[in-house]
């Protein structure tokens, strides 16, 4: 072997991140990219062999063959090759296709093959892991073979099933198909909802005298006849007005109560996604080609590439020693020595079978400030790291102090009591704690209302008495943050997979975003409906999250895949077999739009395809003739004035609104413009002349 040989040879997924790793190494170490997978089951045929124990074909894509060739060149050039490929199983599964696949280019060489580990890019993480190499690990390997080799008997079974018996072009999958049913479940739940009607009672009380706008307040009633109140009409709550009409209004009872609300603990990948959603209005696709950027390297001044996250596909709140230690230096160097607890803060993940290997998503230096980040990163990419950054610092804070006053109003009427109590309540924060830096959503709402200073037996001065009706409101529909809860909190999916379910039930149109609620379309609904009426268990919650514990038990050495595809398959075959005889095939309603078809005569009819509805000719597949459709609201363009506003759906699915008269007006909006109102000159050439002598 030559003395070029004794280089080494480490091998990432992405250029970006081998452009990070490269500055940490020297001469002896070359750096190359993978560009993702190399292998994979083939894109024209199932690829499994199903009777030889779900044995994968495996191939390479034709666009991969000039970087295995690329790979194998600089293989054979090095003494070992190190597989740096991500910290999970999908990683473990690209180390392995990448090794599988230099073995067979190099046949006549042996190759000497180690895998290296980090959870961020640092020069501290990438020089410990390549003093920790260590062998592939097969059981994680195992884990994602089996969750490729389920995906696919899935999908290629599944999806058929569909073209034949509702339209071509559909698909189903394992895990998306619940999410569907998740999301037309509450569709339908929305739908057979009867709302309720309830009142309640609201009094405006102040201090005598009162001498600012702060000495007033409101009380609501919170107690009737010792009962919570259930005023289930106008009537009823129009009688206890009567009732307290002359009432003196006394302050009975005076309590405050502290407590202390503990932060948070750091984002793992579905927590920082539904933050995301909910504070920043990112899609969960969108969050997570943030957080892979903010992970592999961004171009930090006279640093060079910098990586400044730890990995962002994780399911654990745990944080290594090192960087408590660091966040706590710099709470205690900004915040002051009092708000660094005694003990550190620590977390452990809710969620069943979490890799606790893993670490919690934060910066990889506390010392890089959102402040400090902003030359260096693109708005959207210092919205997301200003984010993990602030939730991570407030992590190792103390816990904010609050105190909540409650002040209980008891009207009297001829001397006694009446039997209705009245609350008002407010809280102070004493200390602020972690509050200087973060809030999490419900912690919005604290300090929101004020109290002047009361005392028992204080008469107060009634301002305003008035009852307010409500009805129940149905559940709301599902928008992507409360899906990805929903999923993890049933067990279904893991921290790789949130995204791309989001993403294919958008895709194939089952699904649409109307603000940020996921709408299911007709089609879905028709999709769902086949799916549970014929295969039940399949795509049963209970099913699914039962499915995930036992690609965890592979993962962890507990079961080997092969049986547990076999239990899977053996069912699955079964119920799709019978599914294939009994199910009929579904007779959607037509739309006829009252045209003919210019190139063959015959009628053209409103479809529903891939981006929305179209107008298609009856006679496909023969005549493909299609015209954009316009499915105006009613809205005249609030940019030109002359063209209509129609609604339309992105590649994603989701839902925006533009002119009828694109590209000549390019006016785009997510949401619905309102209806501009006509003048009265417009109304009146609206309205009929009267004729004289009628």
């Amino acid at each position: 072997m030559t003395k070029l040989a004794k280089r080494k040879l480490i091998v990432v997924e992405s250029p970006t991140k081998a452009r990070t790793i490269k500055k940490f190494l020297g001469r002896n170490f070359a750096v190359e990219s993978s560009m993702g997978h190399v292998r994979d089951l083939p894109k024209s045929k199932l690829g499994v062999e199903v009777e030889n124990d779900f044995a994968p074909s495996y191939v390479i894509p034709r666009d991969k063959n000039a970087t295995i060739k690329k790979l194998t060149e600089q293989a054979r050039k090095s003494s070992e090759i190190l597989l740096a490929t991500d910290p999970d199983r999908e990683g473990e599964a690209i180390a392995w296709h990448l090794l599988e696949a230099l073995k067979r280019k190099m046949k006549d060489q042996d190759l000497s093959a180690r895998r290296v580990v980090f959870h961020e890019i640092t020069q501290d993480a990438v020089k410990h892991a390549l003093e920790e190499p260590r062998d592939i690990n097969a059981d994680l390997v195992d884990a994602q073979q089996a969750r490729r080799v389920l995906d696919r008997l899935v999908g290629y079974k599944m999806s058929p099933f569909l073209w034949r018996k509702v339209q071509r072009g559909l698909s189903a999958g394992r895990v998306q198909s619940v999410a569907l049913r998740l999301i037309v479940d509450r569709e339908r739940e929305i739908e057979a909802f009867v709302p309720q009607e309830h009142w309640s009672l609201h009094a405006r009380l102040a201090k005598v005298p009162a001498k600012r706008k702060q000495d007033q307040f409101d009380a609501a009633l919170v107690q009737l006849e010792g009962k919570k109140p259930e005023i289930a009409d106008e009537e009823t709550a129009q009688g206890i007005l009567r009732e307290l009409d002359g009432a003196a209004w006394p302050v009975q009872k005076i309590s405050v109560r502290e407590r202390r609300r503990r932060p948070s603990a750091p984002y793992t990948t579905s927590t920082m996604q539904q933050d995301a959603s909910g504070r920043l209005s990112f899609g969960a696709a969108r969050t997570m080609r943030l957080a892979q950027q903010l992970y592999e390297g961004i171009a930090i001044g006279g640093e060079g590439q910098v990586g400044l996250i730890t990995y962002m596909r994780t399911d654990s709140a745990q944080v290594s020693s090192e960087a408590v230690a660091q966040v706590r230096e710099f709470i205690g160097q900004t915040y002051g020595a009092d708000e660094v607890p005694d003990k550190p803060n620590r977390y452990t993940s809710r969620v069943k079978n979490a890799q606790e290997a893993h670490e919690a998503i934060r910066p990889t230096s506390v010392f890089r400030t959102p402040g400090q980040m902003r030359e260096f990163l693109d708005k959207d990419q210092l919205r997301l790291y200003t984010l993990i950054w602030q939730r991570f610092v407030a992590s190792q804070m103390r816990p904010a102090l609050l105190e909540t006053t409650s002040v209980d109003i008891v009207p009297r009427k001829d001397n006694s009591d009446l039997k209705c109590r009245f609350r008002a309540s407010a809280t102070q924060v004493k200390s602020p704690g972690f509050y200087q830096v973060y809030r999490a959503d419900e912690e919005q709402e604290d300090e929101k209302n004020t109290l002047p200073p009361l005392a028992e037996g204080e008469v107060l001065d009634l301002r305003k008495l008035w009852p307010e009706q409500h009805f129940t409101q149905p559940p709301p529909r599902y928008t992507e943050a409360s899906l990805i809860r929903a999923l993890e909190e049933e067990g279904i999916g893991r921290p790789s997979t949130y995204a791309p379910i989001l993403s294919v039930i958008q895709e194939r149109t089952y699904v649409e975003r109307e603000r940020r609620s996921l709408k299911p379309t007709e089609l879905g609904m028709v999709v769902r409906d086949i799916l549970v009426k014929h295969f039940p268990d399949i795509i049963k919650t209970e099913f699914t999250a039962a499915m995930e514990e036992d690609l965890d038990a592979i993962s962890r050495g507990e079961k080997q895949w092969t049986p547990v595809l076999k239990e899977f398959y053996g069912g699955f075959s079964a119920a799709l077999e019978k599914a294939d005889q009994e199910a009929e095939r579904v007779q959607r309603p037509v739309v006829e739009t009252g045209e003919m078809c210019e190139k063959c005569g015959k009628p053209l009819l409103l479809r529903e395809g891939r981006f929305g509805k179209f107008i298609g000719c009856s006679g496909f597949p023969q005549c493909r003739n299609t015209k954009q459709y316009l499915d105006t609201i009613g809205v005249d363009c609030p940019q030109c004035g002359q063209g209509d506003v129609v609604r339309k759906r992105n590649r994603r699915g989701s839902v925006f609104y533009s002119c009828s008269r694109y590209p000549d007006c390019e006016y785009a909006s997510s949401r619905p413009p309102a209806a501009r109102k006509e003048s009265a000159e417009e109304q009146a050439k609206k309205e009929p002349a009267e004729v004289a002598g009628d």
